[in-house]
């Protein structure tokens, strides 16, 4: 007797489905997620195709797990990955894949209401219950309790003498519904244009019974404007567009930190949050947004990454916002770019996706010059307001005192910016108090034990710490290598130093640092940056984290107090990685009614990238770096990826790394490097060796890779070869 036969993936580092036999009284769908058995355990897995066959020598199928299935277009996703970053199936399903789990089965909300019962004894406080309940609404304990003014005791007693009955609460919305015709502040002409472009972009035809042909050409759209000239607004209203169009939504952010003012935003502008999805969203509430967006009940979904494996019932939207930001890169597990990987969804839903950025990334500005993706450019701030003057201050001929890292300059524009009741900002790429350590004695620097980088002084936290490994320890009081007191000294600048020169240099200033790894996690940013946006301080001092989509309409001046920092990296996108980050943080002044400027500290003003900051010629930048790209054949000219040989045993590293040079055999168009130390040659650990291969456009860059690999020595004990393809990182 034969039985159907179902392709199950099971999601873990496993690069094929394996067949099982379907049980007769089981009827499955290609999608649907089972239960099966693997080995001496019981495991889930998606059923990836079915067929007729001899399956009754197979193990069986176990069960279906009552959860959504992924659809066709979501397997397609997960294939695409997988095939492009050479990772297994298995490993690009989980990513898609989440079960509920046992324990966190929710416990059913139960509200209280009058039975017209009489009470067998009457007191005042039950009296005043009596009162509050006789309009035989239902309310919680709770409420009905500080609705009367009594104890939750009184309530519970009322429960028990039958005069109150509970009742079952219907589960609350994971998101309400957006109103797309909220009232709202108009849009400017160039906004309401930029919108209609956009608009005609979308695939779902318009309500009301429209031709298919009425609908949109999909597509991807560079949406490119400068800070400040509203783009969020412009999105928001093919969000509304979408809605009206009863297809749903998905705006991708590349930081949880920016996602707070952003559902205010949102909130304002449709009345109702969307549903947020990212690392901090607890695990019943993600399983609810999860089937929410399967049925269709979550209209609109903003998120990091991992929300473009959310399985959409009809995604007809994409929104990439700062699409340049590095943040969209996983560099773990399966190495992809969720800005690729959301044009890739887009074109497999058939839905339009939209790339918004002030400073878009050199791949997506080349796509759109070359007619791969449409352009729609707002080159003028909302309201007409100016874009920020920016100088530069030559620290070639500043006198800075020795341990300070203000410039008279930059102390005085503080001063006169904040006599005029406007805030600054200071910003610094560098988290903590020193980036280094060390002994005024010996010499010694203190080093992480696990990774070949120096221990961040974090004096706010009293504790050395590792940004690689996450290894902290307490800053000691004499020096661990010759016992020496008093002789340890922070080199270099952080954030913290800088915020502590200002507290000394404006005693009399509410200031505020911000800065990611600060205790207190994202609800902590949402309150200072709510407190900042509102005008509650006078001097801001952040990181990166402040470069990205925030609007402070009191901020006029911003210094940057570092320009330099990776100019001299050796990685092919520091040039642009720095232009943009510069561009993007001096863009935060002058973004309310009064005009802005932006001092940059330099000891290079006529490096290119600072001479364009200061020119405000973007397009000669980008002009003379996308020339610099082609002639070098870089991306987006040329193709890159990066082979990371990792092990306990530095000695077995490099030897497998060699092995793997010496079999590369690199056809015509392909170039080999390596192999070399990885500039952090030691990270959690594990010793660290780089191959980077280099290829021409179009080489078949993953079937080289494929063949290559096939043909090297076999992977054996705690040995790691991680591929990246269109690398981000090089360190």
């Amino acid at each position: 007797m034969t039985a159907p036969i179902a392709d199950v993936l099971i999601p873990l580092a496993l690069d094929q489905a394996y067949s099982y036999a379907v049980p007769p009284e089981l009827t499955l769908a290609e999608g649907d997620v089972v239960q099966v058995p693997l080995g001496p355990r019981e495991t889930v897995g998606v059923v990836w195709s079915l067929r007729d066959g001899a399956g009754s020598n197979l193990r069986r199928v176990t069960g279906r797990i009552g959860v959504e299935a992924l659809s066709p277009a979501l397997r397609r996703l997960v294939e695409w990955i997988a095939r492009y970053t050479l990772a297994p199936k298995g490993s690009a399903l989980a990513m898609a894949l989440r079960l509920p789990e046992e324990s966190r089965t929710e416990t059913a909300k139960v509200g209280v209401r009058a039975t017209g019962m009489p009470p067998s004894r009457m007191t005042p406080a039950r009296a005043k219950v009596v009162a509050v309940a006789a309009d035989g609404v239902v309310r919680g304990k709770r409420a009905l309790s500080l609705e009367a003014g009594v104890s939750a005791g009184v309530v519970d007693g009322l429960i028990d003498d039958g005069v109150l009955e509970t009742v079952a609460l219907a589960p609350e919305r994971v998101a309400e519904p957006p109103d797309p015709d909220h009232p709202h502040d108009p849009l400017s002409e160039p906004q309401a244009e930029a919108a209609r472009a956009l608009i005609a972009t979308l695939t779902a035809p318009p309500a009301g019974g429209g031709e298919a042909g009425e609908a949109g050409e999909g597509g991807v759209t560079l949406l490119e404007g400068v800070t400040g000239s509203g783009k969020t607004e412009v999105y928001f209203e093919v969000v509304a567009e979408a809605l009206r169009r009863d297809v749903q939504s998905l705006v991708l952010m590349p930081e949880i930190a920016l996602t707070a003012q952003f559902l205010d935003r949102f909130a304002k502008r449709f009345g109702v949050r969307p549903a947020a999805w990212h690392s901090g969203i607890g695990g019943r509430r993600r399983e609810r947004i999860r089937a929410g967006v399967a049925s269709g009940e979550v209209q609109v979904v903003v998120g990091a990454r991992s929300a473009l494996f959310l399985p959409f019932r009809q995604l007809g939207l994409i929104v990439v916002d700062e699409e340049h930001e590095g943040a969209y890169k996983q560099d773990d597990g399966v190495c992809y770019h969720a800005r690729d990987m959301a044009v890739v969804r887009g074109k497999l839903e058939n839905a339009a996706v939209v790339l918004a950025s002030a400073t878009p990334a050199i791949e997506t500005r080349v796509n759109a010059e070359r007619g791969r993706y449409r352009r729609v450019v707002m080159p003028e701030r909302f309201g007409g307001r100016r874009l920020p003057e920016i100088r530069a201050i030559d620290m070639r001929g500043e006198k800075v005192p020795r341990g300070r890292y203000l410039s008279p300059s930059l102390v005085s524009a503080i001063a006169e910016t904040n006599a005029r009741d406007e805030q600054a900002l200071l910003f610094l790429n560098r988290r903590g108090y020193a980036p280094l350590t060390l002994c005024r004695a010996c010499g010694h620097r203190y080093q992480c034990p696990n990774c070949s980088t120096w221990l961040v002084e974090h004096r706010f936290r009293r504790a050395l710490v590792c940004h690689h490994c996450g290894h902290a320890e307490r800053r000691p009081e004499a020096c661990t290598e010759c016992g020496t007191f008093d002789n340890l000294t922070a080199c270099g600048p952080g954030v913290e130093r800088i915020a502590e020169e200002v507290s000394a240099t404006f005693p009399d200033k509410r200031v505020i640092v911000l800065s990611s790894d600060f205790p207190g996690g994202a609800e902590r940013l949402r309150a200072e940056l709510q407190t900042v946006a509102e005008g509650g301080c006078d001097i801001v001092v952040g990181t990166q984290l402040v470069a990205k989509g925030h609007n402070f309409p009191h901020l006029t001046l911003v210094g940057v107090l570092d320009a330099d920092i990776g100019l001299t990296s050796g990685d092919p996108r520091a040039a642009e990685r720095t232009f943009q980050l510069l561009q993007q943080v001096t863009g935060r002044a002058g973004r309310g009614e009064k005009p802005g400027r932006a001092l940059v500290q330099t000891y290079q003003p006529e490096h290119p990238v600072i001479a364009a900051l200061l020119s405000g010629d973007a397009e000669r930048f980008y002009s003379e770096e996308t020339a610099a790209r082609e002639v070098a054949g870089l991306p987006p000219f040329g193709r890159l990826a990066a082979l990371v040989i990792s092990c306990t045993d530095r000695e077995v590293a490099e030897a497998h790394g060699r092995a793997l040079a010496r079999v590369a055999e690199p056809p015509p168009g392909v170039m080999v490097l390596g192999p070399a130390e990885a500039p952090l040659a030691l990270v959690r650990g594990r010793y660290r060796f780089r191959l980077l291969v280099k290829t021409e456009r179009e080489i078949d860059l993953q079937g080289y890779l494929r063949d290559w690999l096939a043909r090297g020595p076999k992977v054996r004990g705690n040995l790691r070869v991680g591929i990246d393809v269109d690398p981000q990182s090089f360190l």
